[in-house]
């Protein structure tokens, strides 16, 4: 829990008079706006009468209105010839084709409606203004995430638009127990922060704290996602994500089909899953579209090359230095052979081949697509050739790194990923100094790291400890969904049926 985290707010709030109410006075309540936003080039303040007789001013940003429809639905009916002897409320009722008319009765309200795109009404005479549904701004359309694609599955991915997000949640749970609730971060840029989540699935424990957590960001602005990830994680200092992120609806779904809780950031496309454990950011989305046993193969095969990808230079340099009697001869003579013109211990050696690859690999991530990938493996063929060539690795370092490479692909989400590569580096330092001593310390200490380690107050390996036997179906392997009556629970044991029991086919109910 953050408990001990400082609750003081020294940020300076932007002065636009939240507090003061509108007035009956028109030219007042216009010429406060005006100063509000003075020096804005893109806001737009129309003044026109209404009838032919009433003063109005509608307030719009460029950009972020839909002027077409203010053009049709809006001026064109309340400054016609028919809107003589109607009151402003009589036109809006029957003359004004706007779905959403909401009131604002101060000028915080009225910031707030323009700052989404709905232009704001004021009329002569009246105490409160008209913040009317007409935004519409310049949007992606909805792709295939990159980072999280597939053979099969759905292709739809979020996008930066929160409106199109929530309602791709919508479209998937089209139960009325799908509750949303929203939250606005940050002085200046006023983010949108939604929680989601399924009613009577969600732990109310783990959704109070989620609440709880983001009313306590006090910041200017919130840019992207990994803002609200770093100041709501249990242990700021870990490597490992105590936050699951994804780019994908069905995924999010999922989750909450689990009883967690999803946050949505306007502007960006990673959703927030909470709380996470390791074991389901080892997870693919694929393993649940494809028959178990196939899921099961490969999910075992995931476990593997991800203990490789953390251990297997280590184990090189380990028994090369240390514990050559383990190697057999044929084999000691070779790699001993192969060793002979390089001038560095085996320690440095993997340092030096691990950071050039690591280099490489973010140089091809960052570098436009069409050259990024010829420049990653093509870069990683001719260093690592010439490397050999010139004397500086041996021939079987270039091959540990190269396979423990392919093995860091397997890990299915980059968060995760990259904690992992981080991790290396110390155990190979231990490695070269105690040997497998030492890479037994280092694995012991992350044990027991992530044995202390919480998200939202539940245990980072739940299931495994503190074991649940019931859940290991969906850990050790994927079980058929016809085993799958139960969800996993966090810290409440309600509503964990999943589906109705004797769910497995037979030759008898296929008839």
């Amino acid at each position: 829990m953050l408990s001990g985290r400082s609750k003081s707010n020294n940020q300076q709030k932007p002065e636009t008079k939240p507090s003061s109410p509108l007035t009956d006075n028109y030219q007042l309540n216009e010429t406060t706006l005006r100063e509000i936003y003075s020096n804005c080039l893109d806001v737009v303040f129309r003044p026109f009468l209404v009838g032919g007789k009433t003063r109005a001013t509608l307030i719009y940003i460029e950009g972020l209105t839909n002027t077409e429809e203010v053009n049709d639905n809006l001026l064109a009916p309340l400054m016609g010839e028919a809107a003589v002897g109607l009151s402003v409320y009589g036109l809006l009722e029957n003359k004004v084709h706007i779905s959403k008319v909401e009131t604002v009765k101060s000028y915080a309200d009225c910031v707030e409606a323009l700052s989404v795109g709905n232009p704001v009404l004021l009329v002569e005479g009246e105490t409160d203004g008209l913040a009317l549904g007409l935004n519409k701004w310049a949007a992606r359309s909805i792709e295939e995430p990159t980072a999280e694609s597939g053979i099969r599955g759905p292709r739809e991915g979020f996008t930066e638009t929160i409106g199109v997000s929530t309602s791709q949640l919508r479209r998937i749970i089209k139960s009325p127990a799908l509750k949303i609730e929203a939250i606005k971060i940050g002085n200046y840029t006023q983010t949108q922060v939604m929680i989601a989540y399924i009613e009577g699935l969600a732990d109310k424990t783990v959704l109070e704290e989620a609440r709880q957590r983001l009313k306590r960001i006090q910041i200017d602005g919130i840019l992207e996602s990994n803002y609200i990830e770093e100041m709501i994680e249990d242990n700021p200092y870990s490597p490992f994500p105590q936050v699951k992120t994804t780019e994908r609806p069905d995924t999010a779904c999922s989750a909450m089909l689990e009883g967690r809780i999803v946050i949505l950031t306007e502007g960006s496309p990673f959703v927030m899953v909470v709380p996470t454990t390791l074991f389901s950011l080892l997870q693919s989305h694929e393993d649940y579209y494809q028959r178990f046993f196939i899921s099961t193969t490969i999910r075992w095969l995931r476990y593997t090359f991800i203990a490789l990808s953390l251990l297997l230079p280590s184990l090189y340099i380990a028994v090369l230095t240390y514990h050559q009697e383990m190697v057999p001869t044929a084999l000691l003579i070779t790699m001993a052979s192969s060793r002979e013109s390089v001038p560095f211990p085996a320690l440095i050696e993997a340092l030096l081949m691990e950071v050039t690859f690591e280099v490489l690999r973010e140089a091809g991530v960052r570098l436009p697509k069409q050259v990024g990938a010829a420049v990653s493996i093509v870069g990683a063929l001719v260093i690592g050739q010439a490397a050999v060539q010139a004397g500086i690795v041996s021939a079987p370092m270039v091959i540990v790194v190269a396979i423990t490479g392919i093995a860091s692909f397997m890990i299915p989400r980059y968060v995760i990923g990259i904690a992992i590569r981080l991790l290396r580096f110390p155990i190979m330092f231990l490695a070269g100094t105690l040997g497998l001593l030492g890479i037994m310390l280092g694995v012991i200490m992350i044990i027991i790291h992530l044995c202390n380690l919480r998200s939202f107050g539940v245990p980072y390996l739940s299931t495994i400890a503190p074991f649940k036997g019931s859940e290991l179906k969906d850990v050790a392997w994927r079980a058929p969904w016809w085993m799958m009556d139960t969800r996993p629970h966090h810290t409440e044991n309600t509503n964990l049926t999943r589906q109705a029991p004797g769910q497995k086919p037979s030759p008898d109910n296929n008839k």
